[in-house]
């Protein structure tokens, strides 16, 4: 087998990938909960699909108010990884996913692809000042 085939994010089909979501409970504390997405068909499932998919697990553990929630790109396996702990505060152009009628096939999400969860008002906060770190 050549090094190609033995990559995890080439060893599913986009039908039957696995994503891993950071929910982003809290920037200033590098606060999240991962939740891992078995078995999601990315030719059909849409961004707004996956936004719901989380939610919905969610509201499974509490009662949570209304929040208008964004994803995006953290990683893609074998890709380069950012230092940031918490979220990838690079090329948000690219790495939003703020189309929820997009595909995510066609947003460039693969197998094992991991994806932030959180409110776009506490990210743009964080940015403001991304080394600040409370205990």
């Amino acid at each position: 087998m050549s090094e190609i085939e033995d990559l995890t994010n080439l060893s599913k089909p986009t039908t039957d990938a696995t994503l891993t979501i950071r929910c982003i409970k809290n920037f200033e504390y590098r606060t999240c909960k991962n939740l891992v997405l078995q078995h999601v068909n990315l030719e059909t499932c849409t961004v707004g699909d996956l936004k719901k998919m989380v939610v919905e697990s969610k509201k499974k553990k509490k009662k949570k108010k209304k929040k208008s929630y964004t994803l995006k790109v953290y990683t893609v396996a074998h890709g380069h990884k950012t230092m940031n702990l918490i979220i990838n505060i690079e090329d948000d152009e690219k790495l939003i996913l703020a189309d929820d009628t997009a595909v995510l096939a066609w947003q460039g999400i693969e197998n094992e692809t991991e994806l932030s969860f959180f409110v776009m008002q506490d990210y743009q906060q964080f940015k403001l000042h991304p080394d600040t770190m409370k205990w």
